[in-house]
């Protein structure tokens, strides 16, 4: 990850020398950081489908209740498209030069190599819901730990791919823009990332009395 992102970021300053994307990570990481801190508790923070599918195959999360999260998330998703439509409809060219933000692909980025980075990122950041939040040995910095990936992957891959990391990040804003190109990358990439995340946990990171399963209720007397 220290290699990926660090030299990524490198090589993404001299292939998109037009990028100003530091406020562009900044404000997704610390608006994470916060969300997740204020409503970890609640729901557990996902905000993601990829985090609820990966939390699923690790096996901390139940399968019956994805499709209620997701749903909740492509919701708030075209909540917070069409909500930047109205709020920008002072400046019709700059949400149109933007389509309201929806994530897009660099010039001349094929879909094959985009779904790999955004699965890489994906991973990046799963890994630091598991390290972080999931764990039981993690140190309770859910919030700063995951909002400083999220940051760190768009300095990385966002003027690549966007950097979404999050099907319903695309969702939202490509909706209320109409604007739908290489939506299959936002699935796909997310959702595989997670998948491996969730693997790597359930099956080689996670602390031993993390992968026991659950013992029993003791009968009481």
């Amino acid at each position: 990850m220290f290699f990926f992102i660090g030299a990524g970021a490198i090589v993404t300053s001299v292939a998109t020398p037009t990028a100003d994307v530091v406020p562009i990570a900044l404000a997704h990481g610390l608006a994470l950081a916060v969300a997740v801190s204020a409503f970890g508790a609640l729901s557990g923070g996902h905000f993601n489908p990829a985090v609820t599918f990966g939390l699923a195959v690790a096996g901390k999360h139940p399968w019956d209740r994805v499709p209620t999260y997701w749903i909740a998330q492509l919701a708030g998703g075209l909540v917070a498209g069409f909500a930047l439509r109205y709020a920008f409809d002072f400046s019709p060219s700059a949400a149109d030069r933007t389509h309201l933000g929806t994530p897009s692909l660099a010039p001349g980025v094929g879909q094959p190599e985009a779904i790999v980075i955004e699965a890489i990122l994906t991973l990046f950041l799963l890994w630091a819901v598991f390290g972080t939040a999931i764990s039981p040995l993690a140190p309770r910095i859910a919030g700063f730990g995951i909002g400083l990936t999220v940051a760190a992957d768009i300095l990385m891959g966002g003027p690549v791919t966007g950097a979404a990391m999050n099907p319903a990040r695309w969702f939202g804003p490509a909706v209320a823009a109409g604007f739908y190109d290489n939506g299959l990358v936002y699935w796909i990439g997310p959702l595989l990332g997670a998948a491996i995340a969730g693997l790597s946990y359930r099956y080689v990171f996670a602390p031993d009395e993390d992968r026991a399963p659950p013992r029993p209720p003791t009968p009481q007397a």
